[in-house]
């Protein structure tokens, strides 16, 4: 019997070299996996498979030396997913975040992905993790965009520009050449120019990038907005307030971060779709009513909007059964859609398997033995 077992490690350029970064084959990827959420071939964390992960924060006044204090952005988190289909594999996520690391020259987050065998448990690889993350992330958004977007597109908003910003807008301009007008709304002025002008230089069939000084200015006119800043410490009341009068007729709402709408819009006009209703379930069951407030994701308030009476679920779409044919797609050119996207570990074991292919056919990556035969087994 072959006992020798070897886990293939992938460092940052080596996953940029396995494809990482082709954000039209992860959109690709992720409509497959929105699809097998829906059918049920997955699990995820928790009780009812459902979790988004499992997360430790620090207290703000710490009682033992050595324990670090809360800050922004300041936790671990581990989030393991199976998911089926063609895929079949197991992983988990793990990182480290702390807004702080900005000041060394880290990113916020500092993430490492482990993909296991699903049969013995056995790992397959360890891969750097940030790329990973930020084109998964990107690329959820974007089975929106391939779906309900208007083919006539011509001006896209983005409000909070960052790393989630920059890696859905790369699916954006893909699926959709006819943009060629950008308007970028950021909390800081410098940050904003600065995310135009790289935004501007690697899409030069952009006609416009602009920064704009609010969030009407940012939204009025445009067929596709993200809305992508950093949940706001003081809750919903610090989110950006999207006003259904300054939204364009036919406009798609991409929403992966936090954005704030009027109910009375929210249960009355918006079509409402997310990525997957159970992670909304779970987060209400975890965090209560506190769920929109702490996470920031506006599928957590169409969940507090239902259970308060005010709407039906059945109002809510999951953009699996949409891709499936389960659920309609765009109803009119007119029609105005919110889509929520909260971010689950099924689409990084889906990523990170489909990467894991790609480095073993290409030959890339370090191979390195755990053991020839187990001490104990």
């Amino acid at each position: 019997m072959d006992t020798d077992l070897d886990l293939l490690f992938l460092s940052e350029p080596e996953m940029i070299e396995a494809g990482v970064t082709d954000i039209v084959r992860c959109i690709d990827v992720m409509e497959e996996t929105l699809v097998l959420l829906s059918q049920g071939d997955y699990m995820m964390a928790g009780e009812n498979h459902d979790s988004h992960g499992a997360m430790v924060t620090f207290p703000e006044i710490p009682v033992h030396a050595g324990m670090p204090a809360d800050g922004p952005d300041r936790r671990f988190m581990a989030m393991p997913a199976y998911l089926g289909g063609r895929f079949g594999t197991t992983g988990v996520k793990w990182y480290g975040s702390n807004a702080e690391n900005k000041k060394k020259g880290l990113p916020r987050s500092i993430h490492l992905f482990t993909l296991n065998d699903t049969d013995t448990g056995a790992p397959l690889a360890v891969m750097s993790g940030n790329l990973l993350s930020a084109y998964r992330t990107g690329a959820v958004p974007n089975v929106g965009v391939k779906h309900l977007a208007r083919e006539d597109v011509t001006t896209l908003a983005i409000i909070g520009p960052g790393v989630m910003a920059r890696t859905t807008a790369e699916g954006v301009l893909a699926l959709r050449p006819g943009i060629t007008t950008v308007k970028v709304k950021g909390r800081g002025a410098a940050s904003a120019q600065r995310f135009a002008e790289e935004l501007a230089a690697k899409h030069p069939q952009l006609s416009s990038v602009v920064v704009v000084d609010t969030v009407e200015d940012a939204v009025r006119d445009a067929g596709v907005v993200i809305s992508a800043p950093t949940t706001a410490a003081e809750g919903s009341s610090g989110f950006p307030l999207i006003k259904e009068e300054w939204i364009a007729a036919g406009a798609l709402l991409l929403l992966p971060a936090a954005a704030a709408f009027e109910d009375e819009f929210l249960v009355s006009r918006a079509r409402k779709v997310v990525d997957y209703l159970g992670l909304y379930d779970t987060w209400s069951e975890e965090c209560g009513t506190e769920a929109y407030e702490q996470i920031g994701i506006v599928g957590s308030h169409f969940i507090d909007l239902v259970n308060d009476g005010q709407m039906e679920r059945s109002s809510i779409h999951q953009i699996g059964d949409i891709v499936s044919g389960k659920a309609p797609g765009r109803t009119s050119e007119d029609e105005i859609i919110l889509y929520s996207v909260g971010g689950m570990p099924v689409e990084d074991v889906a990523w990170g398997t489909e990467l894991y292919a790609s480095a073993k056919e290409k030959g890339i990556g370090t191979s390195l033995n755990i053991w020839a035969a187990p001490a104990l087994a």
